[in-house]
């Protein structure tokens, strides 16, 4: 895999069951850290909701060091851990996911709040609007002077971004380079006369 789906910006979609209102917000998140901030932000927004449930996946789909949920006081594994199961089933990646509920004075039971909650993440997911994101890797080219404008123009073809640039005897980039066109990269370095350093 070297690319998926994100959320294209924040998102959010009301589903109410049996009277409870379940509020899906769903927000990109580069890391564990923004998505626990972009939650907080969420429970500010409501402040007297009865339950702030949420899962991630702050990273690449299929890392698992990036995912993490909670049922905010709903009875356990019947929030947090249904909406991440969804989540992983997605396909999506770098997101973070809150469904606040307040309650509608009728109970659900453990069978019910667990297909509320699966069924607010399932069909906020479906509306969502994405963006392509690429697993990329860091590298740094080293490139006389004379061929920045050819490479910059070439690079306008592609996913390839400069990240960073320091002025020397030469120009000195910093590169994230989608996996799959680091090979693309690698040849167009030779042909500019440039050194591409990968790490290790």
């Amino acid at each position: 895999m070297d690319r998926y789906p994100t959320p294209a910006r924040q998102q959010r979609f009301e589903l109410e069951i049996k009277r409870s209102r379940f509020t899906t917000t769903v927000i990109p998140a580069q890391n564990k850290l923004d998505a626990l901030a972009k939650i907080d932000t969420v429970r500010q927004e409501y402040p007297d909701a009865n339950h702030h449930c949420w899962a991630m996946v702050a990273g690449p789909p299929n890392d698992s060091h990036h995912q993490e949920q909670h049922d905010d006081g709903e009875p356990k594994g019947t929030a947090g851990k249904p909406m991440l199961n969804v989540l992983q089933h997605s396909g999506m990646g770098n997101l973070v996911v809150i469904v606040t509920r307040y309650f509608g004075g009728i109970k659900l039971g453990a069978g019910g709040l667990v297909r509320a909650y699966s069924s607010s993440v399932s069909s906020a997911l479906l509306k969502t609007d994405t963006i392509t994101r690429y697993i990329t890797i860091q590298c740094q080219l080293d490139l006389p002077y004379s061929q920045l404008a050819t490479l910059e123009h070439w690079l306008t073809t592609g996913n390839i971004r400069i990240e960073n640039r320091a002025f020397g005897n030469s120009v000195i980039l910093q590169l994230q380079a989608p996996v799959t066109e680091v090979d693309a990269l690698e040849t167009k370095s030779r042909e500019l006369g440039g050194v591409l350093n990968m790490p290790d």
